[in-house]
């Protein structure tokens, strides 16, 4: 059995720090294969390298939507950096309103446009970052072509409709620790109604531990109490959802394995 961390961020300094142990707790728990996915270009050649260094890793180049104080991307940057076969997505990018009152957010919006041009010019999926701003991630992604190369709707806390949205435009939908949270109908019932062959699953570690390690340091070796959360919604066994998502997971990013 394989599994995916179609998301983590291993760079971070709680999980690069002890990176051999949380490399060998993910192949413990068969995690093949993950996705470590850049937020900003400062700290970028460090996902870039960890991808170089390492045949199961992969990356992607973008500035996540708050990220403020560093270097802002152009599309011809974006794509530069996204010809290393090793890039296999262009984000996380999106919209992030969650600690917004009446701030003028068109510096995201145009970031995230930004975005979406270098995804549609290099043929690489967008990883989709979006917390109280659906309306307006859906809007854009519609307005701005986005169907033309795809992504993934990460660490899905939005309800059905909105799924189905994405799922309309060609996206996938992936599913993190959230999903086990109590509290998270509305993303349950997203994961049961998800078609199989759009599912993915991510830690999004070193946050969002799933229960019943909630409150830990998320590494990718969890993403395997997410998958078998997801599972059991699901009424399949583990090895099924486990292989669909790992399918999944290479449909969307043609990437060496």
């Amino acid at each position: 059995m394989q599994i995916v961390d179609s998301h983590c961020h291993i760079n971070f300094a709680e999980l690069h720090q002890r990176l051999p142990e949380v490399l060998n707790n993910a192949r413990m728990n068969d995690i093949s294969h993950m996705l470590c996915v850049s937020v900003n270009l400062e700290e970028f050649p460090q996902v870039q390298g960890l991808a170089n260094e390492h045949e199961h890793i992969y990356a992607s180049v973008g500035v996540h939507p708050c990220h403020r104080d560093g270097a802002e991307p152009t599309v011809e940057q974006l794509i530069e950096i996204a010809q290393d076969p090793n890039i296999v997505a262009i984000g996380e990018t999106g919209l992030d309103y969650f600690r917004v009152e009446d701030e003028d957010m068109s510096w995201q919006r145009e970031r995230f446009v930004t975005h979406i041009e270098a995804a549609k010019a290099c043929n690489k999926p967008l990883i989709i970052h979006t917390r109280n701003a659906a309306e307006d991630t859906m809007r854009i992604l519609k307005e701005e072509g986005a169907d033309q190369c795809r992504g993934v709707m990460h660490c899905f806390a939005e309800d059905w409709a909105v799924a189905q949205q994405a799922l309309e435009l060609g996206f996938y939908i992936s599913f993190s620790g959230i999903v086990t949270f109590k509290s998270a109908t509305n993303v349950q019932e997203v994961a049961r109604n998800c078609p199989l062959d759009r599912i993915l699953v991510e830690t999004d570690a070193p946050y969002l531990a799933p229960v019943p390690l909630r409150g830990k340091t998320n590494e990718p070796a969890y993403v395997r109490h997410t998958a078998q959360f997801v599972a059991d919604l699901r009424g399949i066994p583990l090895a099924e959802l486990a292989s669909a998502t790992t399918e999944n997971f290479f449909k969307l990013f043609p990437a060496r394995h």
